[in-house]
C-alpha cells in the first residue's frame, strides 16, 4: 500500500508507535510507524478496531490468541475492549513498520450487520460477531481489500466536497468484508465440530478434507446432497466466493502455515495440489503480497 503523500505528516514525533491520525464520521483511520526495535507494546482497541500490515514485521501476543507473526497483506480484527501486545523486531530508523488501523464506531457497525439480517446475507446471530468480547480474527486480505484500505486512506486524507459521504460508503464496504470473513471463519470451525448440521457444513468439510485433490463438484454435490446450482448459490449467499476460490484460500493458507514452520517449498507446493512451483508461487503472491520464499525467510 502506497502511503508517500502523507508522508509529510507523518514525521515522528516518538519513535515507537508514532501515531498519525485522520477523523471521519463514525471511524478514524491512523497509521502507525515504529522506527525502533521494541517488545510488547500495548495496542488497546475502544471501538472495533481493524489493523492492516503496511511494512516490515510484528509479532502479536495476546491470550486469545497464540503469538502470531504478522506480515503485509495480513490483517487482524480486534473486538472492542480487547488489548493486545505487540513486538517489533525489525524496526530500524530508515525501514520503520508501519500499520493501519481503521477503528469503526459500535453504532456504525450495528447499522451495517442489521441491515445484512435483513436481507439475509449474513446468517449469523448478533453475539457472532464482534460486539462481544473475546475475538481477534487474522486473516490475509486480498488484492481487493487491499485497493479499499488504500482508497479509505486517500479519502480521509483529501479534501473532497463528499469527503464524509464516500468515506461512509467504504467504510460500510470494509465492513461487509470483514462480516463476511467473519462468517465464513465460524462456519468452517463450526463443520470440523457439527459437519452434519446443514448441506453446506458437510460441503466444507468436504473440501477440507480433500484439500490436496483437484476439486470434483459432481461428488461435492453428490457428498452434501445439494444441486449444482444450489451449492454455488449457498456459496455465494454465505461466504461470497464460489467453492474453488474457497479451496484455493484454505490451500493457502495452509501453505503459510507450513511455510512458518520452516518446511520445503517445493514440498508444500505439491502437498497442496498445486501444478508446479511457479503456479504456486504466482497464486501466493496474489494473495500475501510477497513470494513464499520471502515469507518464509521473514517468518522464520
Amino acid at each position: 500500500m502506497e502511503l508517500s503523500h502523507v508522508q509529510d505528516l507523518r514525521k515522528p514525533k516518538k519513535l515507537v508507535e508514532n501515531r498519525t491520525s485522520f477523523l471521519g464520521p463514525e471511524s478514524e483511520v491512523s497509521i502507525y510507524d515504529t522506527y525502533l526495535p521494541e517488545s510488547l507494546v500495548r495496542l488497546d482497541a475502544d471501538q472495533l478496531m481493524y489493523c492492516g500490515m503496511v511494512s516490515g514485521k510484528k509479532v502479536m501476543h495476546s491470550p486469545l490468541l497464540e503469538e502470531q507473526v504478522f506480515l503485509p497483506h495480513e490483517s487482524f480484527v480486534l473486538a472492542p475492549g480487547e488489548t493486545v501486545n505487540i513486538d517489533f523486531p525489525e524496526a530500524e530508523i530508515n525501514n520503520p513498520t508501519t500499520c493501519l488501523t481503521v477503528e469503526i464506531s459500535r453504532e456504525k457497525v450495528l447499522d451495517v450487520t442489521e441491515k445484512l439480517f435483513d436481507r439475509g446475507a449474513v446468517k449469523l446471530a448478533p453475539e457472532d460477531t464482534w460486539d462481544k468480547s473475546g475475538t481477534v480474527l487474522h486473516t490475509h486480505h486480498c488484492a481487493a481489500t487491499q485497493r479499499l484500505l488504500a482508497r479509505i486512506v486517500n479519502l480521509f486524507t483529501e479534501n473532497h466536497p463528499d469527503r464524509d459521504m464516500l468515506i461512509d460508503f467504504n467504510i460500510s464496504e470494509l465492513l461487509i468484508r470483514m462480516l463476511r470473513h467473519q462468517e465464513r471463519h465460524f462456519l468452517l470451525s463450526h463443520s470440523l465440530q457439527r459437519p452434519d448440521e446443514s448441506s453446506l457444513t458437510v460441503a466444507l468439510k468436504w473440501i477440507r478434507d480433500h484439500l490436496s485433490e483437484p476439486l470434483n463438484i459432481d461428488e461435492l454435490c453428490r457428498e452434501s446432497f445439494m444441486s449444482r446450482s444450489r451449492l454455488y448459490a449457498e456459496f455465494k449467499l454465505r461466504l461470497d466466493c464460489s467453492p474453488m476460490e474457497l479451496q484455493q484460500q484454505l490451500r493457502l493458507k495452509e501453505a503459510g502455515k507450513r511455510l512458518k514452520r520452516g518446511e520445503v517449498i517445493t514440498n508444500i507446493c505439491y502437498d497442496l495440489g498445486f501444478s508446479s512451483p511457479s503456479h504456486f508461487c504466482r497464486r501466493f503472491k496474489n494473495m500475501y503480497g510477497c513470494t513464499p520464499t520471502e515469507y518464509k525467510n521473514r517468518s522464520i
